[in-house]
């Protein structure tokens, strides 16, 4: 199959089984992918899957919300609101329940924005936390600012533009940051890249101390079902992680470089990604096989590691960021093509 997405033509399959997946499951997915700059949300309509595109320059992170989503992109976070109302409207059949659009944007600059992920601030109300990677830090966004400070590791001597540590992914735990994923805990300006093959470490935020080390190009920790997940990258390997021992247990391999987790009823959704021997992550230990590596969405089971439905890209796209699972969607759009006006009634 395939979608020609600003006059370039993305060719794709899956496994007969993704759609099925999906439906039972009760989800649908939102997926980045900054080398082609979208934003994807992925349902099903009839018994196959459906695609909908929207282009974000750089498109990093996606945090879902009730009513919104926000999307980390090129110097800015974007917000997507929830219009479902319209949603029926927007596109063929009548087939479409859930619709964001974007309303507003942050400037942020050039942070290297990662990871985007709501919380709730002491009052209730929804708290975006940016994972702001040129920084070393996580951060909030307030107006008259390009980012709040909220924490950095210990190990982080002061604030600088200089990706000390490639802060790069959060897990939330009850509404606050619980986890983060680094490269390597060192405070030299761009120090992770010397480094970076088996220095990855999970920290927790509450200690600034390491929960488990030895990582390679650790992304995507997900705290789920009162167990903690990481993506160790570099191995392409979805792994668990004691919290007393630090010890990791391996839940399953997959054929790409793996950013981009979401956990949803039993099943984990990861991105995978194709890499070059030349490219910034082409030394991971993975790089060996890059013949063999790639692209899409693996579908596998928590319990047993096997898996049990894929999406490939095959052109047009060769990596992914995030992936998000949105409960309770069953054939979202993005808009489409479409030229859409809001106005008050």
């Amino acid at each position: 199959m395939s979608a020609a997405v600003d006059a370039t033509e993305v060719r794709f399959h899956h496994s007969a089984s993704f759609a099925r997946v999906l439906q039972d499951a009760g989800c649908s997915l939102l997926v980045s992918t900054y080398q082609a700059g979208q934003l994807i949300a992925i349902g099903v309509h009839e018994g196959r899957p459906t695609f909908s595109f929207r282009r974000f320059d750089q498109a990093m992170g996606v945090a879902v919300g009730p009513d919104r989503v926000a999307v980390g992109g090129r110097g800015q976070v974007w917000s997507l609101r929830e219009h479902s109302d319209l949603a029926p409207r927007i596109g063929p059949d009548a087939r479409h329940d859930r619709c964001w659009l974007p309303r507003t944007s942050v400037v942020t600059g050039a942070i290297q924005c990662h990871e985007v992920v709501w919380g709730t601030a002491a009052d209730g109300a929804p708290d975006l936390w940016v994972v702001n990677t040129l920084f070393s830090c996580l951060a909030g966004l307030e107006a008259g600012y390009s980012f709040v400070p909220r924490w950095r590791p210990p190990f982080i001597s002061r604030l600088a533009a200089e990706d000390r540590c490639h802060l790069n992914g959060v897990a939330m735990r009850d509404g606050a940051p619980a986890f983060v994923t680094v490269m390597a805990q060192t405070d030299q300006p761009a120090g992770w890249r010397a480094v970076r093959n088996d220095s990855g470490a999970i920290l927790d935020v509450a200690s600034g101390e390491p929960v488990t080390t030895g990582l390679a190009m650790p992304h995507s920790p997900r705290w789920y079902d009162g167990n903690l997940f990481v993506l160790n990258s570099g191995l392409g390997r979805l792994e668990r992680v004691d919290l007393a021992t630090g010890r990791r247990d391996e839940v399953a391999s997959v054929p790409g470089y793996a950013r981009g987790l979401a956990l949803h009823r039993g099943l984990a959704f990861v991105g995978l990604s194709k890499i070059r021997e030349t490219a910034i992550f082409g030394g991971a230990p993975i790089a060996a096989h890059h013949d063999q590596l790639l692209c899409g969405v693996g579908v596998l089971d928590l319990a047993t590691g096997d898996t049990v439905a894929t999406l490939q890209f095959d052109t047009g796209v060769t990596e992914i960021f995030d992936v998000q699972a949105v409960p309770g969607a069953r054939c979202p759009t993005l808009g489409g093509d479409e030229e859409i006006w809001l106005l008050p009634a």
